[in-house]
């Protein structure tokens, strides 16, 4: 190698253990089976104190305790009878649907006292890990780094099926998932067991559950008691996964977290362990101003129309509410997030962070030769510049036809493929239906949104973008949006209670529901077209992009973005600095008793009621207790209700085990602070904090208004 290029390769690495110097070993979602030996000893030198197997390799590993909730959240397992602690907004659907106006779980809470009162819940479940592999030589081999997108997942969804007889036929109660790492630069083989017979076993009203609400949402200081408990159930006479059945008792697996009222102190160590959903830290810069401007401005705009409508009609009845309460707080909160990333894109300089950094890899190419020809920066500028337009309306199109009401809803299920019934043989017989599920919307709620979103979607897009639809709306109901609806709701069969669409019977032409169905998948399959066209190129230069990052700092230890799969991260209890204040690490009893006085009007100030900070009388009373007992700090002398560390987490993260050194439960993970909200493309060490609920403040609420002996013996802290 010549004097210039050794130069140029030396400045490149200074160049990058400056941009990495604050990339120190706590950032990570580390995959379990194959940590780093860096991230490890990293761990031990923070004060880890069991050996790696007790992670994931042994049998009683940590690990072993930890869950996918419900292919949502996060949880963990507490108890030898298969006590599960989850998230509280985790469990929200699950308690929503069995609240009625006389029974209302969601707003009283739920104690059960037996076995038998615990209550079963239809499509949810807990996965457990088995085993996961590197398989990418195999897929390599398979050719899955030459085809394009589609055809990637043709084989992907191949080798799965595969992999699922070859599981099965050993135990019929694994599963078998493939999934990319690395932008698909690597391909991991995860074997899953899955339990399906969860039932809820008691939660908090939500005044404290979801205290705060929205006003607190991705904010610190918080004191919400965001916790939910379930409990896996098995077959009585193998004692694995089994359906729903009466029979069903109790799970008890190999290994439970052991819940600890020993507390922390500011600086020990913290680990979580969980279910990560989505990051993009290797996007290039053209990706996230696209993020920026194409994803989250269309998603604030779309959310923040739809939410209004319906915390309106939400508080005004209460049987709406109960209907409402998990939609509106699972739009609000990826609203506010889009938000706030926003923000922190701007605040930080995100995208300028990653043009200097795009640079460094240039100039590696350049000089190293690796993947030139290949990674190609000025054509993937013009391929994010052709793309942006169209994602932005397939942000428009997604957020209002697909998540905005139920008539859309339908009408693109209808469109897109539903399960055929009848008889098979003859085609006149066959025909589709809709489940009822009249008790999860509103009828008048359901219209206003209707009306609002589609005036806002014609107002936002391109004309050639605009369903057929709306000439109907202009030359059939002369441009009355509301007429249009009602009439919707009155007469089609997409909105009919019970109604069979029959595929060869029924004269569907003239039903305004079945012609928006047919409308709105031609605009889709085009949008796609023309989407697929270019995202496979977007993609492979992604990928191309990860590769050389990796290569180019192949000294220093890489995790892959999160994808949904069970991942690690270590640190820190902690504060940060708020322009020259210290946040504070835990928050105490006095803290939420002072924000409950603005929850009534009687005792908030003017201007500063907020009926999102009421509690009832008894909790009150609980949290203005002058002794805590055994739920008091040692160190502080206070009732810690929830504390910051430096884990790296991002959305379902939530329900989260937080584990202490020793591998003890100390808190379940349930937000970020709104400085972390730029965490999914950029972890910033200095500000990103993970919000954890103390569980000394989860089993005092369990103990002193739950009155729930019998679990609080069952995961041996009394």
């Amino acid at each position: 190698m010549n004097k210039v290029k050794h130069l140029a390769l030396l400045c490149t690495a200074i160049a990058m253990m400056c941009f990495t110097s604050s990339v120190r070993a706590d950032e990570g979602m580390w995959t379990l089976y194959n940590l780093p030996d860096a991230a490890f000893r990293q761990m031990q030198a923070e004060g880890f104190s069991l050996p790696q197997s007790k992670l994931f390799a042994d049998d009683d590993a940590i690990g072993r305790a930890v869950v996918n909730f419900g292919g949502f959240c996060s949880g963990v397992v507490v108890s030898p009878d298969g006590l599960v602690f989850t998230n509280h907004h985790c469990g929200f659907e699950a308690i929503r649907s069995h609240s009625t106006v006389e029974h209302d779980y969601m707003l009283n809470g739920f104690c059960s006292q037996s076995f038998e009162e615990e209550l079963p819940n239809e499509n949810l479940f807990v996965g457990f890990m088995v085993s996961q592999e590197d398989i990418t030589h195999r897929m390599d081999s398979l050719g899955i780094f030459s085809m394009t997108l589609d055809k990637q997942q043709e084989l992907i969804d191949s080798v799965e099926d595969e992999e699922n007889k070859r599981v099965k036929a050993v135990d019929s109660t694994l599963r078998a998932e493939v999934k990319p790492f690395y932008e698909g630069n690597k391909y991991y083989l995860t074997v899953y067991q899955d339990f399906t017979d969860v039932r809820l076993v008691f939660t908090v009203p939500k005044s404290m559950g979801k205290f705060g609400g929205e006003t607190d949402n991705w904010m610190w200081p918080r004191q919400t008691c965001d916790f939910s408990v379930f409990r896996i159930y098995c077959d009585p006479v193998s004692g694995r996964p089994a359906k729903y059945s009466k029979d069903n008792v109790p799970y008890h697996p190999k290994k439970w977290a052991k819940v600890s009222l020993d507390g922390y102190k500011n600086g020990d160590f913290a680990m979580t362990m969980g279910y990560p959903g989505s990051t993009e830290r290797y996007l290039s810069s053209y990706g996230i101003r696209q993020m920026r401007d194409a994803v989250h401005e269309p998603r604030i705009k779309v959310r923040g129309i739809r939410q209004e409508i319906m915390l309106r009609h939400m508080r005004a009845d209460e049987a709406v509410r109960i209907k409402y309460d998990s939609k509106y707080a699972q739009s609000s909160n990826y609203w506010k997030n889009a938000i706030g990333m926003n923000k922190c894109i701007d605040s930080i300089g995100i995208i300028e962070m990653k043009q200097r950094h795009e640079d460094m890899v240039r100039n590696y190419i350049d000089t190293t030769g690796y993947l030139k020809g290949k990674l190609n920066f000025p054509v993937m500028y013009h391929l994010y510049q052709s793309n942006y337009d169209l994602q932005r309306t397939m942000t428009f199109f997604s957020e209002t036809m697909y998540r905005g009401s139920e008539v859309t809803a339908r009408a693109l299920r209808y469109a897109l493929g539903m399960e055929v019934k009848g008889l098979q043989k003859k085609k006149n017989r066959q025909y589709v239906e809709f489940d009822d599920n009249t008790d999860t919307w509103d009828e008048a709620t359901e219209k206003e949104i209707l009306v609002a979103l589609l005036k806002n979607y014609r107002e936002s897009v391109e004309k050639r973008w605009i369903p057929d639809f709306y000439n109907t709306i202009d030359t059939k109901f002369g441009g009355d949006y509301e007429a249009y609806v009602n009439e919707i709701f009155a007469n089609s069969i997409l909105m009919k209670k019970g109604a069979k669409i029959y595929f060869l019977k029924d004269k569907t032409d003239k039903d305004l529901g079945i012609q928006m169905s047919n409308d709105l998948s031609a605009i889709l399959s085009e949008l796609r077209i023309e989407m697929d066209s270019i995202g496979d190129c977007i993609a492979l230069q992604e990928r191309y992009l990860c590769d050389a990052k990796i290569r180019m700092e192949q000294d220093l230890p890489h995790y892959s973005d999160a994808n949904f799969t069970l991942r690690l991260s270590y640190g820190q209890v902690g504060g940060y600095d708020l322009g020259g204040k210290d946040s504070g690490f835990y928050t105490s009893a006095e803290s939420i008793v002072d924000k409950m006085k603005l929850g009534d009007e009687k005792t908030a100030p003017k201007g500063k009621y907020n009926f999102e900070y009421f509690a009832e009388p008894v909790m009150h009373e609980l949290m203005s207790a002058k002794d805590f007992g055994p739920y008091t700090d040692r160190n502080t002398g206070k009732m810690h209700l929830c504390f910051l560390t430096n884990n790296d987490i991002t959305g379902g993260n939530s329900g989260s085990p937080m584990f202490d050194g020793k591998g003890n439960l100390i808190g379940l993970a349930f937000d970020g602070n709104w400085d972390s909200l730029s965490a999914d493309i950029f972890f910033d060490k200095k500000l990103a904090r993970c919000i954890g609920v103390d569980i000394r403040y989860v089993i005092y609420l369990m103990d002193k208004w739950g009155k729930e002996e019998r679990l609080l013996r069952e995961m041996g802290v009394r």
